[in-house]
């Protein structure tokens, strides 16, 4: 788990105070840790393109140039000149090489780096820089970010176009903008780099993580005398899209809960085998799991009030959403993780009357709506589905970055639902129940080995036997 700010200037001031760290000297680090990404994409002699802008992002290229002068060939662009002190010196300096900015654009190079403005964007791109970005985007070569793509705002939307990088190079800590979801196909691969000091002393408080793999902590049976009972009780109830509960009770199965039963008033076709079915709440139950395709019509009231009796843990997702019901569950269930994508998060907001917003308003600031959600039900666990997922809970932001376009298939949601719930039902916190869930989920998908369109939700089920830490 890594810690993401909204911006480093807090931490640089820090460095610059307690430290005595200068600006030079962080410049100078991450200069070198721009070299480093460029010394692993291209052999020496290859071309280099740096396009600089005029602050201290444009500052981090020059420096970068003067660093890779003479083992590669290195042409350098200020479109915008060199106008902050700090790209003022480092020009300079570069300048004693005897190397100075180019005109123009050269019609090729093997890596291009848009140190142009990173994360110090506040309005939007110009025209010129309009121009430029579109013509780096159609150039060929690998291409590196400094900092962050130019063009992506801070709360992670291109404004109006971004760079395309196939690496972003993050100057210190983490930044938000890096996470929204319309940045996640201009980023590429992100990595920090160190800034003349350990990130454990550069780094202080934050409410907004990263999840990684290695945070990933599955169901582990390690008693040789369990049974089932031990593991768990799910009850998914089922509604009028009876596939969607099957999913996520095959999910939950594959997942280590002992028994799934679906709860359904009809009779259900052609349920696998390992899965029971009732027409009432099993006394055992230890978690339920509700909404995937329940329909908005589905009034549950035998489950409602015996999850309110008890207290049960609960997975609300879908349909819930547009549910008038909804608000008491969320009101007076202690135990809730809720599931929605964008679409139905709005829904979501509008039935609980906390906002009415569009999803475009909530993909473009997916961070504050989730918060602002959090603020007024802090007892509930959210999980905001996207490309990058977001768990909002107690006023902490969790960010899940490794989903794949592999997840773009109907009943993958499904699948997430019953990841989730299983380990509810197995005794995990809310919290760590989503976590998990979500991890387990994008973990899977990444597993997966056939082409990215081809995989269906029980590819996903398939594959969760093989993830062990």
């Amino acid at each position: 788990m890594q810690k993401i700010f909204n911006d480093c200037y807090a931490l640089d001031a820090r460095c610059y105070e307690k430290f005595d760290l200068t600006e030079d000297i962080l410049m100078e680090h991450a200069a070198m840790g721009l070299k480093r990404a460029v010394e692993a994409a291209a052999e020496p002699g290859s071309e280099v393109l740096i396009v600089a802008g005029p602050g201290n992002n444009g500052a981090d290229g020059i420096t970068l140039a003067r660093l890779l002068h003479g083992d590669y060939e290195v042409s350098l662009h200020l479109p915008y000149g060199a106008k902050s002190p700090m790209a003022k010196l480092q020009l300079q300096r570069l300048q004693q090489l005897g190397v100075d900015a180019m005109h123009t654009l050269p019609a090729h190079a093997d890596v291009i780096v848009d140190a142009l403005f990173g994360a110090g964007l506040s309005k939007a791109l110009d025209i010129k820089g309009i121009e430029i970005v579109d013509t780096l985007n159609g150039m060929g070569g690998y291409k590196i970010a400094c900092d962050i793509p130019s063009g992506i705002d801070p709360e992670g939307n291109p404004n109006p176009i971004a760079f395309h990088a196939d690496k972003t190079v993050t100057m210190g800590a983490l930044k938000k903008g890096l996470f929204g979801d319309f940045a996640k196909q201009c980023t590429g691969r992100i990595e920090v780099a160190d800034l003349g000091i350990s990130r454990k002393l550069y780094e202080h408080h934050t409410d907004l993580f990263m999840l990684e793999a290695k945070d990933f902590n599955p169901p582990r049976r390690t008693n040789p005398s369990a049974h089932k009972g031990n593991y768990g009780h799910l009850c998914v109830v089922a509604g009028k899209k009876k596939g969607a509960a099957i999913l996520c009770g095959s999910a939950a199965l594959r997942f280590g809960t002992g028994l799934v039963t679906l709860m359904s008033d009809h009779t259900i076709e052609s349920i696998p085998h390992s899965l029971m079915l009732s027409g009432e709440l099993p006394e055992s139950t230890t978690a339920v799991a509700m909404g995937m395709g329940l329909g908005h019509e589905y009034d549950p009231i035998l489950v409602k009030s015996t999850i309110l009796k008890n207290d049960l843990p609960i997975l609300l997702d879908a349909d819930v959403c547009y549910v008038p019901w909804i608000r008491r569950l969320l009101n007076e269930c202690s135990k809730t993780v809720i599931t929605p994508h964008p679409k139905e998060f709005a829904a979501l907001l509008k039935t609980l009357e906390i906002d009415e917003v569009s999803v475009s308003q909530i993909q473009r600031d997916r961070f504050g709506w989730a918060r602002r959600f959090s603020e007024v039900y802090p007892d509930t666990v959210l999980l905001l589905k996207g490309a990058n997922t977001l768990i909002a809970h107690q006023g902490t932001i969790y960010v899940n970055p490794l989903g794949s376009p592999v997840l773009s298939q109907a009943g993958s949601g499904d699948v997430l639902s019953g990841l989730v719930a299983a380990l509810l039902a197995q005794g995990y916190t809310p919290l760590n129940a989503a976590i998990n869930g979500s991890l387990a989920l994008t973990l899977a998908a990444a597993r997966y080995e056939g082409a990215d369109y081809s995989a269906i939700a029980e590819d996903l089920i398939g594959e969760l036997r093989w993830l062990v830490p």
